[in-house]
C-alpha cells in the first residue's frame, strides 16, 4: 500500500490547473530526447509481452507436462520459462537505465537554465525571496523531475501496457474466466482504498504532531531557548507539554501501525479470496456444466494473470495524484523561470569612458512598494577624483542610494548618470567592471584566501595579489598561517575574525582597480587600531577615484570633500563638515548625537 496515493488538503487547494499550453512547455524538455522515448515505449511493451510468458508457460506445464506425463517437455518449458525471465529482467535493466540517461540529462538542462535565469535576476529578488526557497527550486524541485520522467512516467505507461497485455492475454484464453477475474479486481482495490485513506490520515496527523514536538525541542533545547527556560523557571511547565505532544505522537504511532497490520491482515484474505473465487468459477465450469475446452492449467495461468493485474490497476487509480503532484512540480519550476529579469542590458547598450566622470543624481525617485516611496527627488553631484559622504538616521535610505550606481536596484523616477550616460544604457556587465563596492556584510566563498581574492581579478600574478593584501594590512597575517595564500577561511569566511575579513575584503576590491569606489561602512567590523592601520590603505585606494562612502567613522566625515545628509527621503543638507556645522540642522544633530563625545568642545 502507498498511503502517499490521496493529495493533502493543501495540494487540493492549490492544485495547478491543467493546460496545453502547460502541457506542451512540459514536452518541450521532452522533445530533444524523443527518439529515446521511443526506444523506452518499445522496451516497456517488450517487457510486457516477456511478462505474460511465466504464467503462460505455467498453463502449458500443467496440462501438456504434467498430466501428459512428458519429462521432456516439462525441462523444455521450465528452461523456456528460465530465459523469458531471463530476458524481461535484462529489458527491464535496460528501461531503467534509458529512463535514468534521459531523466537527467532534462535535470542537467533544467539546472542549467535555472541557475543562468537566477544569476540574471535583480537583487531585489534575492532580498524578498527566501534563501531556502531559491535552493528548494533549485535543486529539489529540478531534481524531482529526475522522478517524474524515471518514475512516474515510466510507470503510467508500464502500467498501461501491463493492464492490456494481460486482458489480451486472459481474453484470449477464455472469455468467461476473464470476465470473473475482471470481476475480483474491486474486491481487491476496495480494501487497498479504504486502507490506504484511513492511514494516510493518521499519518498525516502523526507528521503534524511531531512537526509541534519538534518545534517544542528547537525553541527549549536551544541556546536562547534553554536560557529563556531557566531564567523563568519554566522547567516543569515545559516539561509537561513535552509529554503531552509525545504522549500524542506515541498514540497516533500506534494506531498507523495497527491500522498498517489489519491492512495487511485484509489484503492477504482478500489476495487469496481472488484466486478462490476463480478456481470455483473454473471448477464450476468444468464439474457441474462439463466444460471441456477449460483446463486446469488454463485456469492456473490466468490466476496467476489476474494476480499480475492488481498492483499496475490500483497504481492506475492513483494517476490524478501522480500526475497532480507532477504538474505541480513543474508549476512551481516554471513560476521561477517566469519571473520577470528586471535589470539588464539595454539593446544597444555603451562602454563609455569614465575615468574622468562625475556621478549625478537627478530627481531620483524610488520605493520598494509601489504604495510606499522611501525617496524623494534626490538630487546631487559627486565630481570626479571627489570623496563623497552619506550620513543619515537608519533606515534613511543610505545603502539604496549607492546601490542605484552599479544598477543593483533601478530607479522609479529621475536618473543617474555617469559622465552624462544613464547607468540604465550602460552594458552592465562593463558598469559593474568598473566600480568597486565594499559592503558592511562581507562575504568570502567557502574556499581559500587566495581563491576569493581571484574572485576580483582571476588572472591576477602572486605579486598583485601580494602587493593588493600588503595595501590592505592583511599581507603579514596571511603569510603567519600554515599554508598562507591557501588557507580555507571555511563556510562565509567563520574562520577569520570580523576585522580579518574585511580587510581581505578590501584587498579584494583594491586588486580589482576599479575607477569608482563604494564603501558602505567598509571599517565597521574593525576595531580602533585595525581601523587606524587600514585607513591610510582606504585614502590610498581612493586616491584620484571617484568615491562614495557611507561612514559612521568621524575620521571619513571630516576628509569627505562634501557630505551628503539624508533625511525624510530626500538630501537635506550638502557640504563640507565645517560648512554643515555651521548651519546646523540634521547634520549638526547627528553629529553631535553620535561624535560630540569622541572630541574636544573645542575642536567641535
Amino acid at each position: 500500500m502507498n498511503p502517499r496515493g490521496f493529495l493533502t488538503e493543501e495540494e487540493k487547494e492549490n492544485m495547478p490547473k491543467v493546460t496545453l499550453a502547460l502541457l506542451k512547455r512540459i514536452l518541450g524538455y521532452l522533445t530533444p530526447y524523443w527518439s529515446k522515448f521511443l526506444l523506452v515505449f518499445a522496451t516497456i511493451l517488450l517487457s510486457s509481452v516477456l511478462g505474460l510468458l511465466p504464467s503462460i508457460i505455467t498453463g502449458r506445464i500443467v496440462d501438456e507436462a504434467l498430466v501428459g506425463k512428458d519429462m521432456e517437455l516439462l525441462i523444455k518449458l521450465l528452461l523456456f520459462a528460465l530465459v523469458t525471465l531471463t530476458a524481461s529482467q535484462l529489458v527491464t535493466v535496460m528501461t531503467n537505465y534509458l529512463n535514468a540517461w534521459i531523466s537527467q540529462h532534462i535535470v542537467f538542462d533544467m539546472k542549467n537554465q535555472m541557475y543562468a535565469h537566477l544569476q540574471k535576476m535583480s537583487h531585489a529578488f534575492f532580498t524578498s525571496e527566501h534563501q531556502g526557497d531559491i535552493i528548494t527550486r533549485m535543486n529539489t524541485d529540478v531534481s524531482g523531475v529526475s522522478t517524474v520522467i524515471s518514475t512516474t512516467l515510466s510507470n503510467i505507461l508500464s502500467n498501461i501496457a501491463t493492464v492490456v497485455t494481460t486482458l489480451v492475454a486472459l481474453f484470449g484464453m477464455d472469455v468467461k474466466m476473464a470476465v470473473v477475474g475482471i470481476l475480483v479486481i474491486p474486491l481487491l482495490i476496495a480494501p487497498t482504498r479504504s486502507a490506504g485513506r484511513t492511514r494516510w490520515k493518521l499519518l498525516s496527523e502523526s507528521q503534524e504532531k511531531n512537526d509541534e514536538m519538534n518545534q517544542l525541542i528547537n525553541e527549549t533545547l536551544s541556546v536562547s531557548g534553554s536560557l529563556l527556560t531557566k531564567l523563568f523557571t519554566r522547567e516543569q511547565s515545559e516539561y509537561e507539554r513535552f509529554v503531552k505532544v509525545n504522549k500524542e505522537v506515541t498514540d497516533l504511532g500506534l494506531k498507523e501501525q495497527l491500522s498498517g497490520r489489519a491492512f495487511r491482515m485484509m489484503m492477504g484474505i482478500f489476495t487469496q479470496l481472488g484466486p478462490l473465487l476463480i478456481y470455483f468459477a473454473g471448477g464450476y465450469f468444468i464439474i457441474a456444466m462439463g466444460d471441456t475446452t477449460l483446463t486446469v492449467g488454463t485456469i492456473t495461468a490466468m490466476v496467476a494473470l489476474v494476480n499480475r493485474l492488481y498492483r499496475p490497476v490500483e497504481s492506475l487509480l492513483n494517476i490524478q495524484v501522480d500526475f497532480t503532484r507532477s504538474l505541480a512540480l513543474f508549476t512551481r519550476i516554471f513560476d521561477y523561470f517566469d519571473r520577470e529579469v528586471e535589470i539588464t542590458s539595454p539593446k544597444n547598450p555603451k562602454r563609455p569612458d569614465i575615468k574622468n566622470a562625475d556621478i549625478v543624481f537627478e530627481h531620483v525617485r524610488f520605493g520598494y512598494t509601489d504604495d510606499v516611496e522611501i525617496l524623494h527627488d534626490i538630487n546631487f553631484t559627486v565630481k570626479s577624483g571627489e570623496m563623497a559622504a552619506i550620513v543619515g538616521p537608519s533606515g534613511s535610505g543610505k545603502s539604496t542610494v549607492i546601490n542605484f550606481i552599479p544598477r543593483l536596484w533601478d530607479v522609479d523616477g529621475g536618473k543617474v548618470t555617469i559622465g552624462g550616460v544613464d547607468v540604465k544604457d550602460f552594458d552592465l556587465k562593463y558598469l559593474r567592471e568598473q566600480i568597486g563596492m565594499v559592503s558592511q556584510d562581507t562575504y568570502l566563498f567557502n574556499g581559500t584566501i587566495r581563491e576569493n581574492l581571484l574572485y576580483a581579478k582571476p588572472d591576477a600574478t602572486q605579486e598583485e595579489i601580494e602587493a593588493a593584501c600588503k595595501a590592505a594590512f592583511i599581507h603579514d597575517f596571511i603569510i603567519s598561517q600554515p599554508e598562507g595564500y591557501e588557507t580555507s577561511v571555511g563556510n562565509r569566511g567563520l574562520k577569520l575574525s570580523g576585522g580579518e575579513k574585511q580587510r581581505l575584503s578590501i584587498a579584494r576590491v583594491i586588486l580589482k582597480n576599479p575607477t569608482i569606489l563604494i564603501l558602505d561602512e567598509a571599517t565597521s567590523a574593525l576595531d580602533s587600531i585595525s581601523e587606524s592601520a587600514i585607513q591610510d590603505a582606504l585614502e590610498m585606494l581612493m586616491k584620484d577615484r571617484t568615491s562614495i562612502v557611507i561612514a559612521h567613522r568621524l575620521s571619513t566625515i571630516m576628509e569627505a570633500d562634501k557630505i551628503l545628509t539624508l533625511s525624510d527621503g530626500v538630501i537635506a543638507q550638502c557640504g563640507r563638515h565645517e560648512e554643515l556645522i555651521e548651519q546646523g540642522g540634521i547634520y549638526k544633530q547627528l553629529f553631535d548625537t553620535q561624535f560630540g563625545r569622541m572630541i574636544p568642545e573645542e575642536n567641535k
